[in-house]
């Protein structure tokens, strides 16, 4: 099994998101070994079993303590039957035991109202493998052609597409549906498509509606699916007003390069260079992403660009400070034009650190810029998170 990064709690309460086949089972089972009892939602006789009679966990989670001494209690796929949360609640507050509660996304349980156990149970986040996860045994080449999905890593490379495939068709357009996310798959599957070809672009909704034949808003909710399960990461422009970020045009990335290609149809190894630095751009992003929630970071990450079109790829903020600015190029070779953007940024915000990040051998410094190879800025991310920056 290959070690996952995040850390997850041991003596607590949590919930555990992510997309399919993320490795959120595999995860909990190696964490917690022993005195576990497991409930898979996923199989249609539990389902209708604690669909039918939900306080029927209490009873036999009781019995596993006096007679079994378990010290957890795991529930897979918890969304599939929200109505089981207040059993949780009650097993927490009266039983003392920690509850492991798994699921694809806490989007069904939040929009049906369903006891998110406020205060008890904490909540963890599992996504793709992260580079330092899997850096001995993958490419950056794979990385962009196939994205690191746990069951794409470890298959043999003719069969990585075959997968990415049935997963783009079976899980996102049809899972989707089965959930009761959205009614028409006809609609949500041409969005989808227009939505992967226009990964980490900055958006215009109108124009996307009339590409799909559909209402803005429905057009909007459907992104706020894609994010609300964890499919897809909204990143925000720049602005010190609040109100003035959430009216602006955001960009989407998709959470997995071997996802977004697959969609796409792009097929197998790719050669356009500008697709390339795309998805070099979308991996270094969900790369920060997924540091911060590793972690548990209170950093944000958001985008630069000014009214005339210079543009940061990535600006990341704490405590209500920019720690750093960020740039993505997929070139080797650096030149002063992939630099005007940080040294515009720069203009504003003299004090903030500002980083190039690309596939040159070496660092480097060029003025107030850091040259960096890729793999050095994954590795100098948890410095980053550290800077502080004076007003």
């Amino acid at each position: 099994m290959i070690l996952r990064i995040i850390d997850l709690p041991r003596d607590w309460s949590f919930f555990l998101f992510g997309p399919r086949q993320t490795g959120k089972t595999t995860l909990v089972n190696a964490t917690f070994q022993e005195g576990v009892f497991k409930i898979n939602l996923l199989l249609t006789e539990q389902l209708l079993k604690y669909s039918k009679n939900p306080d029927l966990l209490i009873r036999e989670v009781e019995w596993k303590l006096k007679h079994e001494g378990i010290s957890h209690v795991m529930i897979d796929e918890i969304q599939k039957v929200p109505q089981l949360l207040n059993a949780v609640q009650y097993i927490i507050d009266t039983f003392k035991i920690p509850v492991i509660l798994t699921g694809s996304s806490a989007r069904k349980l939040k929009r049906g109202m369903a006891n998110l156990l406020g205060g008890r149970a904490l909540q963890r986040f599992l996504f793709p493998f992260s580079w330092t996860e899997i850096r001995d045994i993958y490419t950056l080449e794979e990385i962009l052609s196939y994205g690191s999905l746990p069951p794409v890593v470890t298959a043999p490379e003719n069969y990585r597409m075959d997968i990415l495939t049935s997963y783009a068709e079976t899980y996102i357009r049809e899972e989707i549906q089965a959930e009761g996310i959205i009614r028409n798959v006809g609609s949500f599957s041409r969005f989808l498509d227009m939505a992967a070809a226009q990964f980490g672009e900055q958006l215009n909704y109108s124009e996307i509606a009339r590409e799909c034949q559909l209402p803005v808003m429905t057009v909007k909710s459907y992104y706020e699916i894609l994010e609300d399960t964890l499919i897809g990461l909204t990143l925000l422009p720049y602005k010190k007003s609040l109100r003035k970020r959430l009216s602006a045009h955001p960009k989407v990335y998709f959470f997995d390069n071997g996802v977004t290609n697959a969609i796409n149809k792009y097929g197998l190894r790719i050669k356009d260079p500008v697709l390339l630095g795309r998805l070099f751009e979308q991996f270094i992003v969900n790369e920060t992403f997924r540091h911060i929630r590793n972690v548990q970071s209170m950093a944000q990450i958001f985008f630069w660009r000014t009214s005339s079109g210079t543009e940061v790829d990535l600006i990341i903020e704490k405590d209500k400070k920019i720690i750093a600015a960020v740039e993505v190029k997929y070139s080797e070779n650096i030149t002063g034009t992939h630099l005007s953007g940080l040294r515009s940024f720069r203009e504003e915000h003299p004090q903030v650190p500002c980083y190039l990040v690309c596939r040159t051998d070496h660092p480097r410094e060029a003025g107030p810029v850091t040259i960096l190879p890729w793999q050095n800025y994954l590795e100098l991310l948890p410095e980053v998170m550290k800077t502080r920056v004076s007003r």
